[in-house]
């Protein structure tokens, strides 16, 4: 049987289930055909196709678990269950035949670092579904919080009777929306390379950047800004005739060019831009966080530097009609980091509602709900409007994450003279 949970509190998975992402069994004595084990882990088990437990099958790659067995449970004797076995409600897994008597079985939950299973590297587990379990404790499910709405705050007596289930499911996905954009740390990250071409395409998820960054050889970020009004991305790029009329097709549609525009910028040499002449003060092993030459204080001084273009880091620019960003000539090449916001619904590991402002979603969908609700006071309206405001500044003040020696290490550097 399963190793059980340490105690009967929130914590479900076992340290094994957890770290390892390993859950283990023993078959029955009687080799019966047929046996089944239940797993508890908090993510679900998914076969890529009902005939996907084979290596040979196509999607065998889309399992998010692989089965061992070993006759003695030490190590390097663990073999891959390559045999028929089927899935349901993703826990349960019943095995088409024998295992054999009292034989150590393992369900491992796919794993970056490769499961501590398996006599081969090949035959071990690989992927991202126990990583992604990593820290879960901190968030609950929006699918729980659904349901806890539905069972606290719904039902005879109570301020809200009756409402459909698609309503709050609904309510509850704006909430998180809004919440995503200034209060959860809705904040993602990507790591990319730049092209020859100078352009990325903008992540699935992009809702808008917070901040754009080169990293040198040590690894610092160093922050890329935005052209602004320096250069832009044309919305159309119309074809025209000699005498400048956009031209058409045989459907009577905009015939749609290059950019010029875009390509120019691609192509200008930056430092006719920034005023930056040390040829050798920028390059993509750089080390130097402060990245200043014996002679760079001189560049600054000259007279008719633009301060705001006065930087060596380079530019990016939205192209919005493409979903691409464009950046200058001088970062090809180069490894960037882009961090971005999302809207919390992008995927399934997006729904996850922090704990700390768990009851500020609440207050959220109550006062959504009777604010569209026939026959409420404005009174009570008001009332949960305000209780909603007070639980999402308290959501705020709660995961604003402010250190104190993180502020005392900041204002050491404020005892500096201004010069």
């Amino acid at each position: 049987m399963a190793i059980q949970p340490p105690n009967d509190g929130l914590i479900t998975e076992t340290s094994q289930q957890y770290y390892q992402g390993a859950e283990s069994f023993r078959g029955d004595a009687g080799n019966t055909t047929g046996q089944s084990f239940v797993t508890s882990f908090d993510t679900a088990l998914f076969l890529g196709s009902t005939t996907s437990w084979s290596p040979n099958d196509p999607k065998y790659a889309l399992n998010n678990f692989k089965i061992y067995t070993s006759t003695s449970g030490l190590a390097g004797t663990w073999v891959e269950w390559v045999t028929a076995f089927t899935v349901t409600d993703g826990k349960t897994i019943t095995l088409a035949a024998a295992p054999g008597a009292n034989q150590y079985i393992v369900v491992q939950l796919t794993i970056l670092t490769g499961g501590k299973y398996g006599s081969t590297e090949a035959e071990k587990a690989y992927g991202q579904t126990v990583e992604d379990n990593y820290g879960s404790y901190e968030y609950t499910k929006l699918d729980d919080v659904i349901d806890n709405f539905l069972i606290a705050y719904v039902g005879a007596g109570k301020l809200i009777p009756s409402v459909k289930r698609t309503d709050v499911i609904f309510h509850a996905k704006r909430g998180l929306q809004e919440f995503s954009y200034d209060t959860l740390k809705s904040i993602k990250s990507a790591e990319l390379t730049i092209p020859a071409g100078l352009t990325l395409v903008l992540p699935q998820d992009y809702v808008n950047y917070v901040k754009m960054s080169w990293i040198d050889g040590l690894g610092v970020k160093h922050p890329i800004y935005p052209t602004n009004n320096l250069t832009t991305s044309p919305y159309y790029t119309q074809a025209q005739d000699s005498a400048g009329i956009p031209t058409q097709d045989s459907f009577g549609n905009d015939v749609e060019g290059t950019s010029i525009t875009q390509e120019r910028w691609h192509e200008a040499n930056d430092r006719l831009v920034n005023g930056n002449f040390n040829i050798n003060n920028f390059n993509a092993q750089d080390a130097n966080v402060l990245n200043k030459g014996f002679y760079d204080g001189a560049l600054g001084q000259r007279y008719g530097l633009d301060p705001q273009l006065s930087q060596a880091n380079g530019w990016f620019n939205l192209n919005e009609r493409e979903g691409k960003i464009s950046f200058s000539s001088n970062l090809v090449d180069k490894l960037i980091v882009l961090e971005y916001i999302s809207d919390g619904l992008a995927t399934d590991l997006d729904t996850k509602v922090p704990k700390l402002a768990e009851e500020a979603l609440y207050a959220h969908i109550i006062h959504a709900i009777l604010s569209v609700s026939s026959g409420v006071q404005e009174y009570v309206v008001r009332r949960f409007k305000q209780e909603r405001s007070a639980k999402l500044r308290n959501a705020k003040i709660r995961l604003s994450n402010l250190k104190l020696d993180q502020v005392v290490q900041v204002m050491r550097g404020k005892s500096k003279w201004i010069k």
